[in-house]
């Protein structure tokens, strides 16, 4: 059983930074693909970035491309979404996922990420 767990929102102005992680635990992170979706009160839950165990490779939401980057260590099982140039549209919980590799490629369907952390609250205002 994968159990997540995200830090690192809070309340930032527009143009700042915050740093994500996603904290795993009850197995190895080496076989699965890591996921970072958010949601907006009264939207969808969308995809914004994943990365690939098997090869590193990452894919971003083309709102977020340029601003966001993810990374991994596998050894600590923690994966990161750094967060740059924020826009209150960015505003949203922020959670992190985990899925197998075999869906680690085209768009990120929500319903293929079995497990799931609880969020963190991502908040940008003046």
């Amino acid at each position: 059983q994968v159990q997540l767990v995200e830090s690192g929102g809070g309340l930032v102005q527009p143009g700042g930074s915050l740093r994500l992680s996603c904290a795993a635990s009850g197995v190895t992170l080496d076989y699965f693909c890591i996921g970072w979706f958010r949601q907006s009160p009264g939207k969808e839950r969308e995809g914004v970035s994943r990365i690939s165990n098997k090869d590193g490779s990452t894919y971003y939401a083309d709102s977020v491309k340029g601003r966001f980057t993810i990374s991994r260590d596998n050894a600590k099982k923690m994966v990161y979404l750094q967060i740059n140039s924020l826009k209150p549209e960015d505003t949203a919980v922020y959670y992190c996922a985990a899925t197998v590799e075999a869906y680690c490629s085209g768009i990120m369907r929500r319903d293929w990420y079995n497990y799931w952390g609880q969020g963190t609250q991502v908040t940008v205002s003046s």
